[in-house]
C-alpha cells in the first residue's frame, strides 16, 4: 500500500490529477493532506481543477471524508475540487451517506472529472 498520491500524467497546467492510495484512513489521512497541498495548493500557478482519484481506494472511513472536506477548504481562491470515485463502490457510498456528495462534484472517472469545469 503507497501512502502518497502517485505522479499524475501530464495535464494542463490549470489541471491536476493525484491518485489517491488503496485505503484512506486513521493510518495515513493525516499524511496525506500536507503532500496533497504540496501538489496543488502551494504553487505560483495554482491549478482551477484539483482531482482526487479514488477509483483505487477500496477502504476509506471518516478519516478520508475529513481529509477531502480539509482539503475543499485549504485551497486557494479559484480552485474547484472534483473527485472521482468508482459508481457504486465503497468510497462512493461513503461520500453519498456523509453528504459530501452534494458538496464536491464526484463523477465516474478521470476524463470527465478533468474535462468537467474546463469552459470555466
Amino acid at each position: 500500500m503507497s501512502s502518497s498520491p502517485l505522479p499524475a500524467s501530464p495535464r494542463p497546467p490549470e489541471h491536476l490529477l493525484l491518485p489517491l492510495p488503496t485505503e484512506i484512513d486513521i493510518s495515513n489521512a493525516s499524511g496525506l493532506l500536507p503532500l496533497i497541498m504540496s501538489g496543488a495548493g502551494h504553487r505560483p500557478d495554482p491549478p482551477r481543477i484539483l482531482v482526487l482519484d479514488l477509483t483505487a481506494t477500496r477502504f476509506m472511513d471518516s478519516q478520508g471524508v475529513r481529509l477531502i472536506n480539509e482539503v475543499r477548504r485549504a485551497l486557494p481562491p479559484g480552485t474547484r475540487l472534483h473527485l472521482v470515485a468508482r459508481p457504486g463502490g465503497v468510497v462512493g457510498r461513503l461520500l453519498e451517506l456523509t453528504g459530501l456528495r452534494r458538496d464536491v462534484p464526484v463523477y465516474d472517472n478521470a476524463a470527465e472529472a478533468m474535462g468537467a469545469g474546463a469552459s470555466i
